[in-house]
């Protein structure tokens, strides 16, 4: 079983969601016959990621920052399907962290980093925002620990203003 983790930009804009959608599907269907996805389900990349993994027939893993995650994190145009992300998920881990906050997003992408093999990135190639916990170091912590990373932003992708 190869298990991929999902790190990537939250603010697609709606014409690069089908362009991501298309990459990704490309990008894990070598892994689709024994592949496991590890995903926050954040909305744009993550939840695109998850999607994507359920439709080759994988095997889902849900990991959520924190205990209000969905309750004040999770915007109103998303919760129908981060609802069924989570529903569909064969695990869900719920992190500690009582407040969805930095730290929590950190101790996110550590775990998903943990029960990865690989990491796909749905990333600009960007450097680092200095707010931490997002896509960049995310990709400099799983190459740092020797973790295969691999980029998908297709011809196009770009994110909203």
């Amino acid at each position: 079983m190869t298990t991929i983790a999902v790190t990537g930009h939250m603010d697609l804009t709606a014409p690069s969601v089908s362009l991501v959608r298309d990459a990704l599907r490309e990008a894990l269907a070598p892994y689709a016959f024994d592949l496991t996805g590890v995903s926050c389900i954040a909305q744009g990349s993550d939840s695109v990621f998850a999607e994507v993994v359920l439709e080759l027939g994988g095997r889902l893993i849900a990991v959520i920052p924190s205990q209000d995650y969905r309750r004040n994190k999770v915007e109103p145009d998303h919760e129908e399907t981060f609802d069924r992300l989570v529903e569909a998920a064969a695990e869900v881990v719920v992190l500690d962290h009582e407040t969805a906050n930095r730290s929590a997003y950190e101790d996110a992408n550590r775990t998903l980093l943990k029960r990865a093999e690989r990491l796909v990135a749905v990333w600009n190639g960007e450097p680092p925002s200095g707010k931490g916990g997002g896509t960049t170091d995310t990709v400099l912590a799983a190459r740092d620990a020797g973790l295969p990373v691999d980029v998908v932003w297709p011809d196009g992708a770009a994110r909203r203003a």
